[in-house]
């Protein structure tokens, strides 16, 4: 049996998951998105945040973090070092895009410079800004915020070198630009989203079924190694290790343990949990879904464990309907936390920003470490158009457990429209059977 589920790693047979695009075509689909971003979003969030000029450089082996949303496809790397200029030239003018760098990114960036010596580069780089002579010169560099502090200390040092001292004066921070280009997600891109959220959750209730598990046998590193092989066949990387753990009778969940479940042989009556997150276009998911092992006998998940998921579900719609614009992550918190508690579920939030990341920029809903505020991230407002991977578990006794508990761990990709939470390819509201 074991030389079967071999087979089955190494050769994926199943085909009931969405299309995918062949490689050409995916940098085609990136493309478009980004020229429309760049073109509608950008302009808006630079007015936004009050910068007429945002500056984005970097090297090769040591890129900025926002850096890889800014370029075209097939562009993998920073080449020697290149940046990018973004200038407001005010109305209907637009934003202008240069590139000061050896390399061209035609059709995206104008060419400032022609290549030649590196001292030569940034002098070019300071003549620009004394052209332009911009009022407010956005840099990437944070002290809270990983995505907004890309800009090293010697590529700082190398433009506050070439910056006249009356523009020195004007460098400011971009990190509340860099988190709002980071977060924002377009019309293109939610049109792609919900097939790429399809293709992880697919791929999921394959891995939670008989054509994977066979109760006695398989492990729960098996299921974790076929979740990710069958990534890998459809050409769709993964972000992190997915993760199998099982719950059963006998093996306590306590209230004040923070996570439950373990690894081991799956077993009849077993409880399964997994983690997992895919990049497609650019745009990551993270799901966690359930599944049950039917006892010898059983037609059904036990009515116990239906009703644990469904407090699932109700800490879901808790959450979500606590979404409001304006309001920060720790706001929204305190709020699902006092609901919760008034309809005794035992709930645990931590849901945080999907987007170019799987831990993406935006505010921070609970940590799991943390349930109370959250400085600086959870500070942050919900803005509309933001996704979100709405995570968390809650804790119920089971009846045919002897009222021990089960932990239900919930994970769903979403979009805030700016009234309302959209699972962008539904939720887990009924278990992944095995039979």
């Amino acid at each position: 049996m074991r030389y079967v589920l071999v087979l089955l790693l190494a050769f994926p047979l199943f085909a009931d998951v969405p299309a995918i695009l062949p490689e050409r075509s995916r940098a085609d689909a990136v493309n478009r998105m980004l020229k429309d971003r760049l073109e509608n979003l950008l302009p808006a969030l630079m007015r936004e945040n009050g910068i007429d000029m945002w500056i984005v450089a970097n090297r090769e082996y040591a890129e900025d973090p926002v850096y890889l949303t800014l370029v075209p496809e097939p562009v993998f790397a920073a080449r020697r070092t290149t940046i990018l200029v973004f200038f407001d030239r005010g109305g209907e003018k637009g934003i202008e895009r240069l590139t000061v760098s050896r390399y061209p990114l035609r059709g995206y960036y104008d060419a400032a410079w022609e290549g030649g010596e590196i001292d030569e580069q940034w002098k070019r780089l300071g003549a620009i800004l004394r052209e332009r002579n911009p009022k407010k010169i956005g840099i990437n560099v944070s002290r809270h915020w990983a995505f907004a502090d890309g800009l090293t200390h010697g590529l700082h040092e190398r433009l506050m070198e070439v910056l006249d001292p009356a523009l020195r004066q004007r460098v400011v921070s971009a990190e509340n630009l860099v988190v709002r280009w980071m977060e924002t997600r377009t019309a293109l891109e939610l049109e792609a989203y919900p097939q790429i959220v399809a293709l992880a959750r697919g791929v999921l209730a394959e891995a939670f079924s008989s054509k994977v598990i066979t109760p006695g046998v398989t492990t729960t590193d098996d299921v974790a190694w076929f979740i990710r092989q069958r990534y890998a066949g459809l050409g769709l990387p993964i972000w992190f290790m997915p993760y199998v753990n099982i719950q059963r009778p006998g093996v306590k969940c306590e209230a004040a343990t923070d996570f439950c479940g373990d690894p081991g042989i799956i077993q009849r009556g077993d409880v399964l949990h997994t983690d997992v997150g895919i990049t497609y276009l650019r745009l990551n998911t993270d799901t966690q879904e359930m599944g049950y092992v039917l006892k010898i006998g059983e037609t059904e998940v036990p009515a116990g464990l239906r009703k644990a998921l469904a407090a699932g579900n109700r800490w879901q719609d808790i959450l979500t309907s606590n979404f409001v614009t304006g309001r920060t992550g720790n706001e929204i918190l305190a709020a699902t936390r006092a609901t919760s508690q008034k309809e005794a579920i035992a709930s645990t939030t931590y849901t945080h920003p999907l987007g170019f990341h799987g831990h993406a920029a935006g505010p921070t809903i609970g940590m799991w470490d943390n349930q109370g505020p959250t400085p600086v991230q959870g500070d942050w407002k919900l803005y509309p158009n933001t996704g979100y991977a709405i995570e968390g578990n809650v804790k119920v006794p089971v009846p045919e457990w002897n009222d021990q508990l089960v932990q239900i761990k919930l994970e769903q990709s979403a979009i805030f429209d700016g009234k309302k939470v959209h699972y962008l390819a539904g939720r887990q509201t009924e278990w992944h059977v095995v039979k």
